[in-house]
């Protein structure tokens, strides 16, 4: 499987997803990254890799539709079976989703569907949830509102902030993106509309413990 990763910013995700496919955790290669930032560190983590990575300025086009429509082009030349958002901070355009159904995931800092948006974590501690977590999904045209894939719970102590929240958060990210792509890119999920049956009844193996599981 190819993917492309669109990325704006530090790119840990990617880090991950790089090395979980390195390793042959997950059966896919990332052929491409795309940032709408130009600073974006995921562009480099992939120069560092020898992945193709490019910015691309959305204001150089005239909206959205066509600045997507750029996207669109680049994920064809490379190939990609799969169009994978990690920490992309645009919403894509209805247009776009509709031209890759099932064929792009997306990760949210939350259990979907609470807390949709850019500060699911903040959101969070001023609720005072006592559990929050994490969830892959596909992409829709709503925000955060498409497929679930996984989800995974991340618990909420008394003394926890916003950046030891994010921090738990991040670690479940680290290992919950990586095992999606492996079940996508093994076949091991059933498509039923909105409901995504997970064919591989061992996949909570892989989240135990603190090491990652490649």
């Amino acid at each position: 499987m190819r993917l492309c990763v669109l990325a704006s910013g530090s790119g840990t995700n990617l880090q991950a997803i790089i090395d979980a496919c390195e390793k042959g955790f997950i059966s896919a290669n990332v052929v491409k990254v795309i940032s709408n930032k130009k600073d974006a560190y995921a562009l480099e983590r992939a120069r560092q890799k020898g992945i193709p990575s490019k910015f691309i300025d959305p204001k150089s086009f005239r909206d959205r539709k066509s600045y997507d429509e750029k996207i669109a082009e680049e994920v064809e030349e490379a190939g990609a079976d799969l169009i994978v958002l990690a920490g992309y901070m645009l919403l894509l355009t209805p247009e776009f989703v509709k031209r890759y159904p099932y064929r792009i995931t997306n990760i949210h800092p939350a259990l979907c569907p609470a807390f949709p948006g850019t500060h699911a974590i903040k959101d969070a501690i001023e609720y005072r949830v006592k559990v929050t977590g994490v969830t892959v999904h596909f992409v829709d045209e709503g925000m955060d509102t498409g497929p679930i894939i996984l989800q995974y719970p991340v618990f909420v102590e008394d003394d926890d902030t916003v950046e030891s929240l994010e921090e738990k958060i991040h670690k479940v990210e680290h290992k919950l993106y990586p095992l999606a792509l492996r079940l996508i890119s093994l076949g091991q999920i059933d498509i039923q509309g909105r409901h995504i049956k997970i064919l591989d009844k061992d996949w909570k193996k892989y989240l135990e413990g603190d090491d990652l599981p490649w």
